[in-house]
């Protein structure tokens, strides 16, 4: 006798929409809560926070949020301030994204400003300029 699989009762394509939706919805609140500047952590005093993207778990019960930051911030200070922040962050998310169970935040610092940085820091470099200027400068010319 063979077992016939019921199919699930959600697809995958749904379940990585809501997940994208909720994740946005946190961004959202979060956001607002730095852009208020409701935190009194002393490491995070002054600091211009911006969550850059929110991803959520399949199960819904983790959000891994990605913060970048302007300025002469220590990265590891900022991520110790928000980790004693997380329960307010709870609370106040709670109130304006109704989830059955709000997930658990864990912060991480966003790679792609590092990232950013450092290409624009090669761009400077003198070699790089005069490369750029050369093959530019080729372009502009009219081919025969």
């Amino acid at each position: 006798m063979t077992t016939v699989r019921q199919p699930s009762p959600f697809n995958d394509r749904e379940t990585k929409h809501r997940r994208y939706r909720v994740g946005e919805l946190l961004r959202h609140a979060l956001g607002d809560v730095f852009l208020r500047g409701e935190l009194r952590d002393p490491d995070l005093e002054g600091a211009p926070i911006t969550v850059s993207e929110v991803r959520v778990t399949p199960d819904l019960k983790v959000a891994t949020v990605y913060v970048s930051i302007f300025g002469e911030f220590d990265p590891k200070c900022l991520l110790e301030g928000l980790k004693r922040a997380t329960p307010y962050l709870k609370a106040r998310v709670s109130k304006t994204v109704r989830l059955r169970h709000m997930p658990k935040f864990l912060f991480k610092v966003d790679p792609s400003v590092a990232e950013s940085d450092h290409i624009t820091d090669i761009l400077r470099r003198p070699k790089v300029r005069r490369d750029l200027a050369v093959q530019f400068s080729h372009e502009d010319e009219p081919s025969s």
